[in-house]
């Protein structure tokens, strides 16, 4: 099983992160995507064996009523002509997705993670909706893991029909809930928030937490796991893990 453990988003300076880690989820890609000569500038700065993944474009998942939109630099007059959001069919969708394909290409990114919004809850009608979009979507050598939220957790039955019918690894927090799926691949992809409150990224992972995280690591009997940290202290979280993994 290999194991690999990085944070979304760098969390230090790239020289130190790249020192640190072997890889990354791009959290940028989200909001908006790079120029594709700036994602293979990104590139070329990597180590040979250095790890991309990112965070599709929002357009793809989230619709134009969405808060994130205030940070896409995208003016409140040209998104109303746009059909973005809870992957649709639409044609601004499925060219929202080949933007967002070109810069996982010239990233040689290894995993593009899906996040769909607490609004694209569990309904007959989302799943045709996937099922249509992912259908046609070109993903190349890309995986593709979905990470979703709002009622999807109370049918996981429906969460495992998608991810086996449209090849998507489920992405989980292993504190919070098991992988219900790896993909064809047999890949594991664990992103960890945290639980402190009012904000769940405030939050310092204790040694018995990352022992539990090492433990769930090992259940997945998959042949390669992502552990992906996203809270305030990632970069010190993410090490402390990575230590002990090396040390096992």
């Amino acid at each position: 099983m290999k194991i690999h453990i990085g944070c979304c988003g760098w969390a230090a300076g790239r020289k130190k992160y790249f020192q640190t880690f072997s890889t990354v989820e791009l959290q940028s890609t989200f909001y908006k995507l790079p120029k594709p000569e700036m994602a293979e500038k990104l590139a070329n700065e990597a180590p040979k064996d250095f790890i991309f993944c990112l965070k599709a474009w929002q357009a793809i998942t989230h619709p134009i009523t969405s808060p994130t939109w205030k940070r896409s630099g995208i003016s409140p007059e040209e998104l109303k002509k746009k059909e973005y959001g809870f992957l649709r069919p639409t044609k601004d969708n499925f060219e929202a997705w080949k933007l967002t394909m070109e810069i996982c290409e010239r990233l040689s990114a290894r995993i593009c993670v899906i996040q769909t919004p607490p609004s694209f809850g569990f309904s007959e009608e989302n799943m045709k909706n996937m099922k249509r979009f992912f259908g046609k979507a070109e993903r190349g050598k890309i995986l593709l893991a979905w990470e979703p939220r709002g009622t999807w957790s109370d049918h996981p039955d429906k969460i495992r029909e998608m991810c086996t019918d449209l090849d998507l690894i489920h992405v989980v927090d292993p504190l919070r809930m098991k992988s219900l799926h790896f993909g064809s691949k047999k890949v594991a992809y664990f992103r960890l928030h945290g639980f402190g409150k009012p904000s769940i990224y405030n939050y310092k992972y204790s040694d018995e937490e990352l022992r539990r995280i090492l433990e769930e690591i090992k259940k997945t009997n998959a042949k390669e796991v992502f552990c992906m940290f996203n809270n305030v202290y990632m970069f010190e979280d993410a090490k402390r893990l990575k230590e002990m993994v090396d040390k096992k």
